[in-house]
């Protein structure tokens, strides 16, 4: 076991902690109870500083905390551009895509495609979502967390997985997405202290006590292949980061799907008290994000280093762990923890909120509110039996599960982001070109990967993209006849107008972000 004894009293302060307070702030009025509203989408009341922080807790797992800082140990810092154009993604939800859903009041991505095209679009994608978050995501980030308490704490792989699984229950099932968003802030707060010190650390370590700024030069000099941010087609890692593309190609599909259009992450700007409220949190989201490599990626390149040749790069963050002191270990292994909990309860109440509202309600309508929020709950419940059940015979081997995981969504994000950009900002997408656009994605991508295996992942994504968008295009033309769509929403009455506060932040991400790449291009 790589934990003491103070290690484990750290960890089980956190619990403890995380428990006390998710109960707390799901307490209700006296007299009140629990509506829909309430339980998926906190009342329509969380503060910015909630948002923020709940999107990216939500994100960051243990697959994306381990998983990253393996890259950074064989990549380098290029892996960044994942976290770094996510940041400028964020932005533009928050100005142009935002806007949209919270005018409609919608509570779920399928709710709006019912809205905008009908209900064949809505239940296709609610089944696909479904399937997606119980049997890829909900699966993966419960085993490859238990992969990484196994390595660490010697505790079994079994047990692992039902300790996660139960924790994540025990503070997010009674008060839903609200228990949820406002004690992320926990999880946010512990995620950035145990990277801050993981990455101050490895750095001294590096420089031989005489601080961070010695490790980093030592770091810069002798690895300086390591900060190359645009990667060269010589490079042994460009068919995972094809060059210019991770600025100008697939990874803005990859990102608009990701960060504008997926339920479990959406959900925390949807609860808003409004749009302004909302906007402050997606800002504060893109900051949180600029420093993510900074926790993650940093240690993975300093990794190189100080440990060993190791046998795969999934092993840097681990390894790293082990040294450092006790105590501070046992901090940063609460961060782990933090990540695991915080997505897996996002993804349980995502999951419960698109059964719930969009299939059981529809199939049995004019239910009492108390008894769509009991439906939500089991729903919670047997999603996590599900993948408890599951992710060992579906994702046996963590490190080709992360990569599986990857590929299966691409297949599908192409046509997701099409559909959605022309249902938002064309008036004459039909529902037939929506479904093309689905369809085709995934056969498109498909076919890809199979006659054309040396095209880049990234580049695939945005081909796949623009073949999908003109699929969509010509078969809502032949269909429309030239007119608009009778569920074509009207922009009109949308404000996207933002703040001074707003303007700033975009600007000060995007020069954040020139600065960053100017530096290692």
């Amino acid at each position: 076991m790589l934990l003491a004894p103070l290690d484990l009293a750290v960890l089980a302060i956190y619990v403890i902690a995380l428990m006390s307070i998710a109960w707390w702030v799901s307490r209700e009025k006296a007299g009140h109870e629990k509506d829909t509203n309430d339980y998926f989408l906190a009342g329509s009341s969380l503060p910015w500083w909630a948002i923020g922080a709940s999107l990216v807790a939500s994100n960051i797992s243990a697959e994306q905390i381990i998983g990253m800082s393996g890259s950074g140990y064989a990549i380098g810092l290029a892996i960044a551009s994942y976290e770094w154009m996510a940041a400028i993604t964020l932005i533009i939800v928050g100005a142009w895509l935002l806007p949209i859903f919270l005018k409609r009041k919608i509570y779920t991505m399928p709710q709006f495609l019912q809205q905008r095209y009908d209900s064949r679009v809505r239940l296709t994608m609610a089944l696909f979502w479904l399937s997606v978050y119980v049997f890829v995501n909900l699966t993966a980030v419960l085993w490859l967390g238990a992969l990484a308490i196994n390595t660490l704490t010697g505790l079994d792989l079994t047990a692992s997985l039902v300790v996660l699984a139960t924790l994540s229950l025990a503070y997010s099932l009674y008060g839903g997405l609200k228990a949820v968003a406002l004690t992320d802030i926990i999880q946010v707060v512990l995620l950035v202290a145990g990277g801050l010190f993981l990455s101050y650390a490895s750095l001294d370590l590096l420089g031989n006590g005489n601080g961070m700024f010695a490790g980093l030069d030592r770091l810069t000099s002798e690895l300086p292949e390591k900060f190359n941010m645009i990667l060269t087609p010589e490079n042994e890692h460009y068919m995972s980061l094809p060059g210019i593309s991770v600025l100008l190609g697939g990874l803005w599909v990859i990102n608009l799907s990701y960060w504008g259009f997926n339920q479990y992450i959406i959900q925390r700007a949807l609860a808003a008290k409004d749009l302004k409220e909302a906007r402050k949190g997606i800002a504060f989201a893109a900051f949180l994000k600029l420093l993510m490599p900074v926790l993650v990626v940093l240690p993975g390149i300093a990794a190189v280093l100080l440990l060993p040749p190791l046998d795969r790069p999934d092993q840097a963050y681990p390894q790293l762990m082990g040294l450092m002191p006790v105590g501070l270990k046992g901090l940063i292994f609460a961060a782990l923890v933090a990540a695991i909990l915080s997505s897996l309860a996002s993804m349980t109440n995502s999951i419960s909120t698109i059964f719930t509202m969009d299939l059981y309600a529809h199939a049995r309508p004019n239910k009492s509110q108390h008894h769509y929020v009991k439906v939500g709950r089991i729903t919670s419940v047997s999603a996590l039996v599900i993948a408890l059940v599951t992710a060992q015979p579906l994702l046996g081997d963590s490190e080709q599960a992360f990569q599986f995981i990857q590929e299966f969504t691409g297949f599908f994000t192409p046509g997701i982001v099409v559909l959605f950009l022309l249902g938002m900002f064309w008036k004459k997408a039909t529902a037939n070109g929506a479904l093309i656009a689905a369809v085709g994605s995934a056969v498109l991508s498909l076919a890809a990967k199979m006659w054309l295996p040396e095209v880049p992942f990234m580049d695939r994504v945005g081909y796949v993209f623009l073949s999908c968008l003109a699929l969509a295009v010509v078969v809502s033309l032949l269909e429309s006849k030239g007119k608009d769509h009778a569920n074509a929403i009207s922009l009109d009455d949308i404000d996207f107008s933002t703040d001074g506060s707003y303007r700033l932040s975009a600007v000060i991400v995007i020069v954040i972000l020139i600065c960053l790449y100017s530096a290692w291009w």
